[in-house]
């Protein structure tokens, strides 16, 4: 619906109601009305907005689903994002699942898998079992790397979604659509901490979590429950050996099969009593004056969500929707759908 797609695309473009009404010649107010749903702008009106967000006037008049309800995860309390962030990341959700949904409706809702119940674990309080748990709810592997993480998620039916925002403020967040669990992750961030975003929000999502507990004790408990997760305690001291006394070179290589940062894997070798903590903290001083707390190297090839653009291009290919309806609903140019679904002619 218009209104909706007005807002996420003023969002998207980091403009302020007052902004875009700026630019477009029209009141504040007329930008409320028409986010709101109250009034309905003539086609004029929707060209000169279109020109103003750089979108085409299609992108205005995508329909809506009004079936799907939206359940967001809460932002940190003390999270440093702005309102106007925060609405832009829910929006982004929003927009996207409506494109995602509406080819599911087109193939049969049975074409995904049904996902795992949320809030279904108890917290023992112990972090490896309760990360042996989280591994026993997914039916994956007790031990060992967890390889293709997010094809993991889509084919127990989580859905994946990743947004590119300019903000360290913003790793990831969890929620429901119609009850059934996503992670929307940010994409501007390394693919180790990607992964480990995805496995605390997981946890979120996976375990029933006290209402008395504090805020940052839930948080500190996830983030520690997702380094267990990605990195049992049998496999770290089976990779690094039961004492260490300093981090060497050697280490990156367990930090490439098991897809974790150098952070995370001394955090893990601390925690597992493999380094003592001057051992830890020699590394965080090393590591901070080489720049690594914002841009450690990246070791792990990134890992993309294919879900969505299977679905598109099987209604595509088996003629349920055109060529541009894909292309409409990924944002890919056609060509591009055009390749991917049927082989050159020789």
């Amino acid at each position: 619906m218009f209104c909706k797609n007005l807002k996420y695309y003023r969002l998207k473009n980091n403009m302020s109601r007052k902004e875009l009404a700026s630019l477009a010649g029209i009141s504040p107010m007329s930008v409320s009305y028409y986010e709101n749903g109250e009034r309905r702008p003539g086609m004029d009106t929707i060209k000169k907005l279109a020109e103003v967000l750089g979108v085409k006037v299609t992108d205005f008049l995508s329909s809506r689903d009004d079936k799907l309800e939206f359940v967001h995860g809460e932002f940190r309390k003390a999270a440093k994002l702005s309102l106007k962030q925060q609405d832009y990341i829910r929006e982004s959700v929003e927009e996207y699942m409506n494109r995602f949904y509406s080819v599911v409706e087109i193939l049969g809702g049975e074409i995904l898998p049904d996902a795992p119940l949320c809030h279904g674990l108890e917290l023992s309080g112990d972090i490896e079992k309760d990360a042996l748990a989280m591994r026993r709810y997914l039916q994956i592997a007790e031990f060992g790397p967890v390889r293709g993480l997010v094809e993991l998620l889509e084919n127990k039916g989580i859905l994946v979604y990743v947004t590119e925002m300019d903000s360290d403020a913003f790793s990831g967040m969890n929620g429901l659509i119609n009850g059934r669990p996503y992670i929307i992750i940010n994409g501007n961030m390394s693919s180790e901490r990607i992964r480990s975003t995805i496995a605390h929000e997981m946890a979120h999502f996976i375990f029933a979590w006290p209402e008395n507990m504090a805020e940052r004790q839930a948080e500190e408990t996830a983030t520690a429950i997702s380094g267990a997760f990605l990195l049992p305690e049998r496999d770290a001291k089976r990779e690094l050996g039961v004492r260490r006394t300093r981090i060497t070179k050697d280490m990156t290589l367990v930090c490439r099969e098991y897809g974790i940062s150098m952070y995370l894997l001394v955090k893990r070798a601390n925690i597992c009593g493999i380094i003592n903590d001057s051992v830890e903290k020699d590394f965080y001083i090393r590591a901070g004056r080489a720049g690594w707390k914002k841009n450690e190297p990246e070791r792990t090839e990134r890992e993309e969500p294919v879900l969505f653009m299977q679905l598109v291009f099987r209604a595509v290919s088996e003629n349920e929707i055109s060529v541009q309806k894909g292309a409409e609903l990924l944002k890919k140019p056609y060509t591009f759908v055009m390749e991917h679904c049927f082989a050159a002619e020789g």
